[in-house]
């Protein structure tokens, strides 16, 4: 029988928490043992063992902190022998998007070619979304960038936070505004000043319709990260499940943030300009290892659903970030929200609608599979999001 546990690893301590599930301990007494690359759970006749993963060491006679919490299993807090060795991203936008390398853009949600093959001679980054409005603070005489805008030139690639901009001339591109944006951005919110933003049109995949970004002028289109994968030309495609693309890359986007600007607050918006989520990056050199056990106890508390690990089987260890979050659809902590979008100490981000639901979704079941106890801190939900 397969013991199931969550090990919570930090990495820049070297510490961990250990929770063995319920389901390991239904017959009490039982005799616990922790070895360095293993554990194991005898109970009368019945034996439940896992191995932990390759790089993962602990020290047994560190353990504290033992108890146990009826749903939850048992919790104890130990400490590692050596810091493993992080496990590689499941995708990462800036190893795939460099100058001078062929590569083509593929819909993320069906594999479809959006932008057949393409060579960026410079691929830059974009400052913040609010930089024209911290220049209006800091000079003492009319904005001398109010009228210009930072547009890519042919064969460049502007990064920004949530999006990429492309130029659109002279580009082999499958969809072209008039056959993939004729949806109007209908939705924008009243409250939005500039017309502009009113006018922008929907990019759409044409075979699945998900919506990819949408174009800001003539020559110029936004793609949001989470919505196109960007492959080597000379590589074989492979794709990414969904789920599992859509944390990673938020994931990172949190991260980076965190360590460019020093924020940890972020509002999750859709392109309507409501906000659906409210995110608080807790920690970010999470290492996440867990056992689902025998398969008849797979229904508890499993972290990232199947398509992130078998029923049953070997443990696995993955990156992660932890984040509180708070729901704001159907008007759900209106005021919180509210107070977070006039606070400049909170980051905008900014994803298709349909996304943020999807977000939010993920963010529910990560809390949902946790152990009861873990699943909230103070008045906010906790939850994982794998990189």
């Amino acid at each position: 029988m397969a013991c199931g546990f969550l090990l919570e690893i930090r990495r820049r301590t070297q510490s961990a928490l250990l929770v063995i599930r319920e389901a390991s301990l239904q017959n009490l007494p039982a005799d616990i043992t922790v070895d360095p690359d293993r554990l194991e759970v005898r109970s009368g006749a019945a034996c439940g063992e896992a191995a932990l993963p390759p790089g993962v060491s602990l020290a047994p006679s560190s353990c504290r902190g033992l108890r146990r919490l009826p749903g939850d299993g048992l919790h104890l807090r130990l400490r590692l022998r050596d810091a493993p060795r992080a496990p590689e991203l499941v995708y990462n936008l800036r190893e795939r998007l460099k100058p001078q390398k062929n590569c083509i853009f593929y819909c993320q949600s069906c594999g479809d070619v959006i932008v057949k093959e393409r060579k960026f001679l410079r691929v830059l980054p974009l400052p913040s979304e609010n930089w024209s409005a911290l220049v209006e603070e800091w000079c003492c005489h009319p904005n001398p960038f109010a009228r210009s805008a930072l547009h890519p030139q042919r064969d460049d690639c502007f990064l920004g936070d949530t999006f990429l901009l492309l130029n659109s001339r002279n580009q082999s591109c499958v969809l072209e505004s008039p056959k993939c944006s004729s949806e109007s951005e209908h939705h924008t919110s009243q409250n939005d000043s500039t017309s502009k933003s009113k006018e922008n049109t929907r990019v759409i995949c044409e075979r699945c319709k998900t919506t990819l970004g949408e174009t800001v002028s003539s020559d110029t289109v936004k793609y949001y990260v989470t919505e196109v994968i960007i492959w080597p030309s000379e590589e074989n495609f492979s794709t990414v499940p969904r789920s599992q693309f859509i944390q990673s890359m938020v994931a990172q986007c949190l991260v980076e943030l965190s360590s460019a600007k020093s924020t940890f607050r972020f509002t999750i918006k859709g392109d309507n300009g409501r906000i659906y989520i409210l995110i608080w990056l807790l920690n970010s050199d999470t290492l996440l290892v867990e056992s689902s056990g025998s398969s008849s106890s797979h229904g508890a508390f499993t972290l990232f659903g199947d398509n992130f690990m078998p029923s049953c089987g070997p443990s696995k260890m993955w990156n992660a970030v932890k984040v509180l979050y708070q729901p704001c659809i159907k008007n759900r902590n209106k005021d919180l929200a509210d107070a977070w979008e006039n606070d400049f100490g909170v980051h905008p981000l900014k994803f298709p609608s349909e996304t943020c639901l999807e977000l939010l979704l993920i963010l529910s079941l990560s809390t949902a599979s946790l152990p009861p106890s873990l699943q909230r801190m103070n008045s906010f939900q906790v939850a994982f999001l794998k990189m």
